[in-house]
């Protein structure tokens, strides 16, 4: 999906990946046909932490393993990926059901209108439909990824590979219906716990820091883009304006003052333990 564009510059987290074998690549994998799917590339399980990379989950800690395979129907001349990451369960995968949809929803938390549930076999997956389909789902900490492209949504579902991996790694996300996400309650709920994790993603970082793991600009950058977004959501949902506390960070980013920008975020945690608990107004 689009996002909006921010006063701040955002700077990318993705996950790194280096090449490790401490996993059965068959644990997680369908290694074999599925039906008229064959496999046409089988990929190893290097560290990484798949899609949620994106969400920029948590991984200093601790370490993910992603593992990939691609699956070709021939009479269909439809490609299929898989992607299954294993977490470690640590702290940071109590996010996990919060990170996996995030790529489904517009840069503020609502939910695109090509974002739905589905049941299959008795599973609740998530699934976006717009060129293809992208259907995911949480299997305690494994995080499940199947999609296809087909850009006129003409070509059937690959519905045997979902159900075979649904067979594999069974779904444990909460039973929701499409009437339930799009609430307004789901809606705030989303909202409000992505402004508790980006504070949450702050203290990680300085905690890192403090420990001599990860660097000074690695840090600050993260951190100031963590609070980017926080107040991006606090200037839409609370009506207090961001511009001169992005231009501060900002400035304190450039000057690498990693002290003021802590104390930024010790004010905005003050703030939002008096004003988290207050009604907001979603589309």
């Amino acid at each position: 999906m689009k996002k909006a564009i921010i006063w701040i510059l955002l700077i990318p987290m993705v996950g790194t990946f280096d090449l490790a074998w401490s996993i059965n690549v068959a644990d997680y994998l369908i290694e074999n046909d599925i039906g008229q799917y064959s496999p046409s590339y089988t990929g190893d399980c290097p560290k990484g932490s798949g899609i949620v990379a994106g969400a920029g989950h948590f991984r200093k800690d601790h370490t993910d393993y992603v593992c990939d395979i691609r699956y070709y129907n021939e009479t269909l001349d439809l490609g299929v990926e898989v992607q299954v990451t294993q977490h470690a369960g640590s702290d940071s995968d109590k996010w996990l059901l919060h990170e996996v949809d995030a790529e489904f929803r517009n840069y503020y938390g609502i939910p695109d209108l090509s974002y739905v549930v589905k049941t299959i076999d008795g599973n609740t997956i998530f699934a976006f439909g717009s060129g293809g389909w992208d259907y995911r789902w949480l299997s305690g900490n494994k995080v499940i990824m199947i999609e296809y492209h087909d850009a006129q949504m003409k070509k059937p579902q690959p519905l045997e590979v979902v159900q075979a991996y649904l067979a594999k790694h069974p779904s444990t996300l909460p039973t929701i219906t499409l009437q339930e996400l799009r609430s307004a309650d789901s809606k705030t709920k989303w909202i409000k716990d992505e402004m508790d994790r980006r504070l949450w993603l702050c203290e990680k970082w300085f905690l890192q820091l403090q420990m001599g793991k990860v660097g000074l600009d690695e840090t600050l950058d993260t951190v100031v883009k963590c609070l980017a977004v926080f107040l991006n959501y606090r200037e839409k949902y609370f009506g207090v304006k961001a511009a001169d506390e992005g231009r501060a960070l900002l400035g304190y980013l450039n000057a690498k003052d990693g002290t003021s920008i802590k104390s930024k975020l010790s004010s905005y945690k003050t703030w939002w333990s008096v004003n988290k608990g207050k009604s907001i107004s979603v589309p």
